[in-house]
């Protein structure tokens, strides 16, 4: 099976297409090498793919016959990612929140709105 179609029947991407163009950019390899969306995946292959600022690590334990259900994904593929990568990727989301609260700042379009009604009504 194609690598592109093999992610996407694992649900790692939403569609075929996503999962082509994450090839083609360089996200995805197979045993460290660099892949285009027709390599062939067999068993006992390591994919590593990049995603949501996540690498993500795979073994590949069997090929499914099509798309399969979000409970059954477990049976193709075995998930390897070192857990620094999640733990990364929290780290990054408080800091993001640290760097501007919401409502704190330039006010939103909303924020906006609201200003011009209340000083419309004052007037």
């Amino acid at each position: 099976m194609r690598i592109d179609k093999y992610l996407w029947c694992i649900r790692y991407y939403k569609t075929r297409s996503i999962a082509t163009t994450a090839c083609k950019k360089g996200q995805v390899k197979v045993n460290n090498n660099v892949v285009k969306p027709s390599r062939e995946v067999f068993a006992q292959d390591i994919i590593e793919l990049r995603k949501n600022q996540i690498n993500y690590k795979l073994k590949v334990n069997d090929i499914p016959e099509s798309r399969i259900g979000a409970k059954l994904v477990d049976i193709y593929r075995t998930d390897i990612t070192p857990k620094g990568q999640f733990e990364a990727q929290e780290l990054l989301k408080y800091a993001k929140d640290y760097y501007r609260k919401k409502g704190v700042g330039r006010p939103t379009k909303k924020d906006r709105r609201d200003i011009d009604d209340f000083t419309e009504e004052n007037e």
